[in-house]
């Protein structure tokens, strides 16, 4: 079966590595580059942060490239709250032996969706600024994306940075919206499919068992991850939300959803970063998202996610 080429724009984030990680270990996927973005932390850590990730996977040869430092219109908001002083504690990171490559994010999308010869997959785990500054400058890379594949929003769930909105939403709604309204295929994997899909309790330990550093610094990045939301949510596990991006890319047939119209609150006095999802097409908006609301078999979600991660460390 020939490989899916993707981009992976991201803002590592224990779940975002996971993500990467995931979509490295895949032979479905073929990671043509990471395109970073100013999001969990600043642009500089995130870059960072995805170096090392490709490289502790043992793929140095993939091309990591500095996008936004900041959203189109608002100030950053990073959250060291959630993910630590790194944005990926939880393991002793080897300093990367190379830095990002001197193309900037917008540019390698650009060039890259240009001159591929098939569609391109967009894999987006933070906050779309790079997206949408590429598609306002260059429109016509339109006809060489196959679907953009988002984690962000939640309808059903409401937000877990305000009452209304998600995080990757909230900190550039402006930039969602520009790539809602781009006419793309587009599935968002938002907070109401993403708390469907928590990990197995103690996933941590689980992880641990394994050999190798690719598992090991899974084991350690998941067990801060749960510290830290299992106290602030009263849970006993939490969801990998990025990486279940990944999975709903891989294993569509363990996820359930519709498509809709979907749009985003930009001026709301209590709902900025809302991601407004016209479920019932009661508005007469054209549906332009596959909205995912549901997983079918969490556990088996995260069994092939070992599995597949276990095989980076063979």
């Amino acid at each position: 079966m020939q490989s899916r080429p993707v981009i992976i724009d991201t803002d590592p984030g224990q779940d975002d590595a996971f993500a990467i990680l995931l979509a490295l270990a895949s032979p479905a996927l073929e990671v043509l580059g990471l395109t970073t973005v100013a999001g969990n932390m600043g642009l500089a850590q995130t870059t960072d942060n995805a170096r090392r990730i490709v490289e502790l996977a043992g793929h140095a040869d993939i091309p990591v490239c500095a996008g936004a430092d900041r959203p189109l219109m608002r100030q950053p908001r990073p959250v060291p709250e959630i993910h630590g002083d790194t944005g990926i504690d939880g393991w002793d990171w080897e300093e990367a032996r190379r830095g990002p490559e001197a193309e900037s994010a917008v540019d390698f999308l650009v060039r890259t969706l240009r001159a591929h010869p098939t569609p391109v997959t967009l894999i987006v785990l933070g906050p779309q600024t790079n997206i949408a500054l590429a598609l306002s400058v260059a429109p016509d890379i339109k006809r060489n994306i196959e679907r953009i594949v988002f984690m962000g929003g939640g309808f059903f769930e409401g937000g877990n940075m305000t009452p209304a909105a998600e995080y990757n939403i909230l900190v550039d709604p402006e930039a969602a919206r520009i790539v809602l309204k781009s006419g793309l295929p587009i599935t968002a994997v938002p907070l109401d499919c993403t708390h469907a899909t928590a990990s197995p309790v103690h996933w941590s330990h689980q992880l641990a068992a394994h050999d190798g550093e690719v598992m090991q610094a899974c084991a350690g990045m998941m067990e801060f991850f749960e510290i830290y939301g299992n106290k602030k949510y009263g849970t006993a596990s939490r969801p990998l939300h990025d990486a279940v991006a990944v999975a709903a890319l891989l294993w569509p047939e363990l996820f359930e959803g519709k498509l809709c119209p979907v749009d985003v609150e930009c001026a709301g006095e209590l709902t900025t970063g809302m991601t407004v999802v016209d479920w019932l097409r009661q508005t007469g908006r054209t549906d332009n998202c596959l909205w995912l609301n549901g997983c079918t078999d969490s556990a088996e979600v995260y069994r092939r996610m070992e599995a597949a991660l276990a095989t980076l460390a063979a």
